[in-house]
């Protein structure tokens, strides 16, 4: 299935060592090559890279690799097409003003059938699901509030439209403002948040490890959120099926939780996604 990478923190910080192993996920350790996107947050501007290769051997890749941007929210993608193209139009993450503010949105999953209506204020440019949820998201926000509500509203208002919008398939998202950032979850998804004291981390994906201690302060909070564990000795916290959590600073400051949460174990997610081919 698609690859989702994000990254919240309360300090920029470069995401080079969870790109490395992400990056290999795209036709290397495993099998998407349909493109892949990422995009880092700085103030208010955004640096967004997209490519419709393989991020494994991507150029781009390559780049933002060298680059060593630091922010302090970043969203990536590795595209598996179920819908669209592999075009550039079709390649995550996506990008749109509301409020004043970029908001940058990625999807892993298939809404079969999912039709909205023409919005008024955000049509999609490409022909994915995906970029159909995002521009419907941002339509009914905007219709709701003419300004950027307090957290707590905003919170709910995308649970209430992440819940309309899954009943149409799978829905795993990331979606941030650069302020803060929301995941929902409807199979599978990780997060881990480092903080003092730092250790070690090896990766899954690559034989590269790091140690944090020797490149943060004592006061540095980042949470990084895949679709699978990137490293093999740290504790990665599962979301349960049709978990929303916001994420500001590096630390979760509103969830939601079903009543009766469902945790997938890895193989039973990545069958879903298979036969929703994704």
């Amino acid at each position: 299935m698609c690859q989702l990478l994000g990254m919240n923190c309360n300090t920029p910080t470069d995401i080079v060592f969870s790109f490395e192993g992400f990056s290999k996920r795209g036709g290397l350790t495993d099998h998407h090559t349909d493109g892949f996107g990422i995009g880092f947050f700085e103030s208010r501007g955004v640096r967004l890279f997209l490519d419709d290769k393989p991020s494994a051997q991507s150029p781009v890749a390559d780049l933002v690799r060298r680059y060593r941007i630091k922010s302090e929210n970043v969203i990536a993608h590795i595209r598996k097409a179920t819908q669209g193209r592999t075009t550039l139009e079709n390649t995550h993450p996506f990008l749109r003003e509301m409020w004043g503010r970029y908001w940058l949105f990625a999807h892993n999953g298939n809404l079969k059938d999912f039709r909205p209506p023409q919005g008024r204020f955000y049509r999609p440019v490409g022909n994915t699901d995906s970029e159909r949820a995002f521009c419907h998201i941002l339509e009914q926000l905007r219709q709701r509030f003419p300004e950027q509500p307090d957290t707590a509203a905003l919170f709910a208002a995308v649970a209430e439209l992440s819940g309309q919008i899954r009943s149409y398939g799978l829905f795993n998202f990331i979606l941030s403002n650069g302020e803060m950032m929301f995941v929902h979850c409807s199979t599978l998804l990780y997060y881990i948040i480092r903080q003092a004291p730092f250790g070690t981390a090896h990766l899954v994906d690559d034989d590269i490890a790091i140690d944090f201690a020797r490149v943060t302060t004592p006061h540095d909070r980042v949470a990084v959120i895949a679709t699978l564990p990137l490293t093999h000795n740290e504790h990665w916290h599962q979301f349960a099926c049709n978990e929303l959590v916001l994420f500001k600073n590096g630390e979760i400051v509103h969830r939601r939780l079903p009543e009766s949460p469902v945790y997938l174990t890895q193989e039973e997610g990545l069958a879903i996604a298979r036969a929703a081919g994704v």
